[in-house]
């Protein structure tokens, strides 16, 4: 047999197949043994490694059961591999990756070869299939073995991209080093290495920037310098600078925030074209962009730059040329003389846009070896121009610079903890803009953080202050003053019409809603595109969108027209969610669902402006139609927000029950307050309220109405209906152990969604079949199962079934002693269903979190997880049942009898309570395990001979027997 330690525990038969090696602590057994390498280890050693304080009471008789365990796992080799001498018990082998990663290390480093060397070390490398013993990382006895295995493996990868560099391979070492240097910032080997590398392809400047942080970290940090090797290498890259040559570009004030990223774009688009323009609305940071690249660049006869916002609008083309003579500091002379091997940077071109199209136009065609960098809030239109727009700032790096900014206008600012969230809500405002940013951030001295926040207003707060930069920068009414003075009439009404969308819209919204009153419904896309080369309008895909300083400048400009326009945006999303409404529940689930996702502000808005408007029937239909949109997406707490804010509204209406059911069944799954039962309006809202209810208190009031809603969908023929009652019925079988019509129930939903083509009730019906699969021991199917259905729902969206899936799957892998596994499916389960406010998936992620920990040994950790459950989740259900069986379960491991049979009398009355007959075997094993605690063993035996036939009378595999086997076995050894 073969053992690996170099990732998670693993052992393999002689053929490449894997060996299972059962209950965890006789994987910690045979870990322990490996990590000693072939040396005897100690029985009291052993003991204390598997138990640490809570040594059984015959550890030695204990530790023999797991020795046994493991010969067994190890058939037909287990008792030549597993020995015992005087000094103890020993793993014989040399059979393991680790022993073999360190002879091809010993090999490579006797071999002068440098291609020989690389072959062996890399040979060696990929022995590892990850972190070594990732599954006992946290157990005393593995780490100091992991620690002396990692940094063999990193002074493996050093040694290699030594040999690398020298073969010449930089390129190989600088993208595998990279993430090493992520993880290890501080070890200076492998940095000088990185940096090597890095400069060794030409990537210089961020091999700069990674020495510059280096040294601010261990200064800031460790107050040291780096070493010798670090500081040899940096000195190497600096020493083959080059002088620079005579520029006139502006000296940097300031640093360029956030934008090493576009700036590296820009050169590389400068080094394939001549002619690079940079678009963007204005204050978004074209200027500034533009700068920064060329201070970075080297031409023979220099980078030069030219302001041309002074130029009269729409000036000459012999106007910009003295403009560019003057900067070149040129007094007199042709242009096309003296350009030679430059780069000009040319600033603001939009309000001299045809002049300044053919000079350029020109000076291409007549200097071959000139370059040109413009900025423009529209394109040149010229043959040979690329064209990138420049995308506002993220807001990590418009936080960055609004803190910069502020300090800088108030050295006494910082940020502190509390503040961040606000300061992140300004900049989401914002909107990334760098000129807004900054002339915010000038503010702080005068309003602080929270105040500036409660003031923000785009215009007529911000006022910059400062003498130095343009009059039309100095606010950003002014920024926006400045394009809107360049439109016709009707590309300011569509401009101003097209500020009421939220978040941008389709074109059909565009022409719905801008059209009319001076624009025919045919000018629209044509003024759309207008607008959109004036870096006016955004557009991304087929979606136009303002940027939110410009859509403020806009609706201030509506005037009289606002509520005329507001209700042509009102009456294209109602028809838009009504139709939804239907395409949602079949085989355009899919695309419905993200032209929804992408239309949610839109919706949001209109909701909003019916609301004030008191449009009841309007906000009652509205909110009906996005009602199933919202439980899909799990967006629980918007629905229960928004059906309440469309009851609040006064006025009789026919639409105002079916609201009401929506409201009292999505309050109920987001753990809100739920108002008083009303009365069902539909079928439909039946089986919804019968659904919800499954997952809360007596499972008899689900089954009625599921019951009753399923014989009206089969007398009406409404077979989206059926299924989704089918799938609900299955669910309720599975709790009152009826597997036969948990199948039968699970087979027919899903042939009825999978012939409509709805992927969520697709996903609903397999959950359940997935557990029959489970129940049976049939884990390949179940995984199976579960993994298309994961895919289904995270390419969906559909997030609070993903979180589900997840679950079961994790499940599985408990099932099976992958533990590792199972807790990261359960982690991120966990972690989507709180996103989603999805609490019965928090639940059924906690109680899996509990169980995986429980049996893996983790009794703290799983009653930490467990009790947990039954604080937040007070009500029966099928977790809480799970959860107290799983604290008996632990109580009883640790030999409180007392304890366990508390919780498993409570988890029977649950279980019989919902009428789960599985749950009552579980609970009455437990109660056996219980009795064998306090010595009674022929209690012990026959409660547990009334669980077995009780799951004999389910027709219950035996697939999982972890407790009954332990217990069982226990009684056994006490003579049972």
């Amino acid at each position: 047999m073969r053992f690996g330690v170099l990732g998670p525990l693993a052992v393999w038969t002689v053929d490449g197949l894997p060996v299972r090696v059962p209950e965890v602590k006789v994987r910690a057994l045979l870990a322990d043994l490996l990590v000693h390498a072939g040396h005897p280890v100690s029985a009291d050693r052993l003991a204390d490694d598997l138990w640490g304080d809570r040594l059984p009471a015959n550890p030695a008789n204990s530790l023999q059961t797991k020795v046994s365990q493991l010969r067994r796992a190890l058939a037909p080799h287990g008792r030549e591999l597993v020995g015992y001498e005087p000094a103890g018990y020993v793993l014989r082998t040399s059979a393991v990756d680790v022993l073999r990663f360190q002879e091809l290390l010993r090999q490579a480093a006797e071999n002068a070869d440098v291609r020989g060397k690389v072959a062996l070390l890399t040979e060696a490398l990929a022995l590892w299939r990850g972190p070594a013993l990732a599954d006992f990382a946290d157990e005393e006895f593995a780490r100091p073995a992991i620690v002396r295995w990692q940094e063999q493996r990193l002074t493996a990868y050093e040694d290699r991209a030594q040999a690398s560099l020298l073969l010449a391979e930089a390129g190989t070492v600088a993208d595998e080093l990279a993430p090493w240097v992520a993880v290890h910032p501080f070890r200076e080997l492998l940095r000088a290495l990185h940096l090597r590398a890095l400069d060794a392809v030409g990537r210089r400047r961020e091999a700069l920037d990674s020495y510059r942080e280096l040294r601010k970290r261990m200064v800031d940090e460790l107050g040291i310098e780096p070493g010798p090797e670090v500081v040899a290498a940096h000195q190497a890259i600096l020493e083959q600078a080059p002088v620079r040559v005579r520029t006139n570009l502006p000296a940097s004030v300031s640093a360029l925030v956030g934008r090493d990223d576009a700036r590296d774009t820009v050169r590389r688009l400068l080094e394939t074209s001549r002619l690079v323009t940079l678009t963007g609305p204005g204050g978004v940071g074209k200027t500034a962009l533009a700068l920064e690249t060329a201070r970075q660049l080297e031409f023979p006869d220099g980078c030069w730059w030219v302001e041309w916002a002074a130029v009269e609008r729409d000036a000459p083309e012999a106007v910009l040329v003295d403009v560019v003579l003057a900067a070149l500091d040129i007094r007199s002379g042709s242009l096309d003389d003296v350009l030679r091997s430059r780069l000009l940077v040319l600033d603001n071109c939009e309000h001299v846009i045809e002049s300044a199209a053919h000079l350029i136009a020109r000076l291409l065609a007549v200097a071959p070896d000139v370059r040109v960098l413009a900025t423009s809030r529209e394109p040149l239109g010229i043959a040979g121009e690329r064209v990138w727009a420049v995308p506002p700032l993220p807001e990590s790096s418009a936080m960055e610079l609004f803190v910069a900014r502020a300090t800088a206008a108030a050295p006494e600012f910082s940020l502190n903890a509390d503040d961040e969230p606000t300061l992140a809500a300004i900049c989401q405002r914002l909107e990334g803009i760098a000129l807004a940013v900054e002339l915010a951030a000038t503010r702080v001295r005068a309003l602080g953080v929270a105040e500036l926040a409660a003031r923000l207003d785009p215009f007529l707060t911000l006022a910059n202050g400062k003498r130095d930069v343009p009059a039309r920068q100095r606010t950003l009414r002014a920024v926006i003053d400045w394009s809107w003075e360049l439109l016709s009439d009707p590309e300011r009404a569509v401009l101003r019409r097209l500020a009421v969308h939220a978040d941008g819209c389709a074109l059909s919204a565009a022409e719905a809603v801008c059209s009319g009153e001076g624009v025919e419904n045919g000018e629209v896309v044509d003024l759309l595109a207008r607008l959109i080369d004036r870096s006016l309008v955004v557009v991304a895909g087929a979606r136009y969108r303002l940027l939110e300083s410009v859509a403020a400048y806009g609706r201030e400009q509506l005037g009289a027209e606002a509520v005329r326009t507001c209700q042509k945006h009102l009456a294209y999303y109602l028809s838009l969610a009504e139709r939804a409404a239907l395409e949602l529940r079949g085989s355009q689930q899919r695309q419905w669902l993200s032209r929804l996702d992408v239309e949610a502000a839109n919706l949001r808005a209109a909701l909003d402006f019916a609301v004030q408007q008191g449009e009841v029937d309007t906000a009652l239909r509205l909110v009906n139609a996005l009602a199933w949109y919202w439980f899909l997406r799990g967006r629980l707490a918007e629905a229960v927000r928004s059906l309440a804010a469309a009851l609040a509204l006064a006025g009789d209406s026919r639409y105002r029950a079916e609201t009401a059911c929506w409201h009292v069944g999505i309050a109920m799954l987001a753990g809100q307050p739920v108002p008083a039962s009303p009365s069902i309006a539909d079928d439909r809202a039946r089986w919804f309220f019968g659904f919800v209810r499954s997952d809360f208190g007596d499972p008899a009031d689900s089954e009625a109405l599921v019951a009753e809603a399923l014989a009206a969908f089969q007398a009406s023929g409404d077979r989206w209906g059926m299924a989704a009652a089918l799938s609900t019925s299955a669910k309720l079988a599975s709790i009152r152990g009826d597997f036969v019509g948990m199948r039968e129930y699970g087979e027919q939903s899903l042939a009825i969604f999978a012939e409509l083509g709805d992927c969520w009730g697709q996903l609903q019906a397999t959950e359940w079949l997935g557990e029959v699969a489970e129940i049976h021991g049939e884990y390949e199917l179940g995984r199976k199962l579960g993994r298309d259905a994961l895919a289904m729902a995270e390419d969906l969206g559909l997030w609070p079934q993903a979180a589900d899936r997840l679950s079961w799957l994790g499940r599985i892998e408990t099932m099976t002693g992958d533990f590792v596994r199972a807790r990261e499916l359960h982690e991120r389960a966990l972690r989507l269903a709180r996103e989603q406010g999805y609490l019965p998936g928090q639940a059924f992620a906690e109680m899996n979190l509990g169980c995986a920990a429980r049996r893996e040994g983790k009794f703290d950790e799983a009653e930490r997880l467990l009790t947990g459950v039954l604080s937040k989740h007070p009500d029966p259900g099928p977790a809480r049942v799970i959860s107290l069986a799983e604290l008996g379960f632990i109580a009883e491991s640790r030999g409180d009898g007392r304890a366990a049979r508390t919780f498993h009398q409570d988890g029977l009355a649950a279980a019989r309570a919902l009428r789960d007959r599985r749950a009552i075997a579980t609970a009455l094993e437990g109660l056996a395990g219980a009795e064998v605690v306090d010595g009674r063993v022929e209690e012990a035996a026959r409660l547990l001979a009334s669980a077995d036939e009780l799951r004999q009378s389910l027709g219950l595999p035996v697939a999982d027997r972890f407790d009954a086997d332990r217990i069982s076995t226990a009684i056994a050894i006490s003579g049972g």
